[in-house]
């Protein structure tokens, strides 16, 4: 049971989940702090935002229904959703682009990881060097066998 459960601990998708949480809960106060500090202030000084949480109630059966709230929180989801594009997604999509295009030309950045196919590549290279006999001064060898 023990063993199962250090398995089930120390299993990548776990770990994998727990850093996304951190790294969630981080990304989310820097979000927050970005729509609180600067885009509420920019929409304030337009109009009272704050007037959608008393707007639109109404009452049935001594139970209040307040649409103002609802859609203050439409309003709020969909400015948290244009500052995660604009500040976040849209320029990491533009340096993974650069990024692509500096590839395609044949620049590779210095800290490009070994793929398999280099390996499989220079192991090809070198079992070809090895089973080839030493050229002769002067010939070339045929390239094909």
């Amino acid at each position: 049971m023990i063993k199962g459960f250090k398995e089930f601990i120390l299993r990548g998708n776990v770990i994998d989940l727990a850093v996304a949480v951190v790294i969630g809960a981080a990304f989310t106060a820097v979000v927050t702090s970005i729509v609180n500090n600067l885009i509420n202030p920019l929409l304030n000084s337009f109009f009272d935002a704050k007037s959608l949480d008393t707007a639109l109630v109404f009452t049935i059966n001594k139970s209040e229904f307040h649409i103002g709230s609802i859609i203050g929180a439409i309003i709020n989801f969909l400015i948290v959703a244009v500052v995660v594009y604009f500040v976040f997604v849209f320029p990491m999509n533009m340096a993974k682009q650069r990024a692509e295009r500096l590839r395609k030309k044949g620049v590779v950045e210095p800290e490009a990881p070994v793929t398999e196919l280099d390996l499989l590549t220079e192991i090809r290279d070198l079992l070809q060097a090895q089973q080839s006999p030493p050229q002769a001064a002067g010939k070339h060898a045929d390239p094909l066998p």
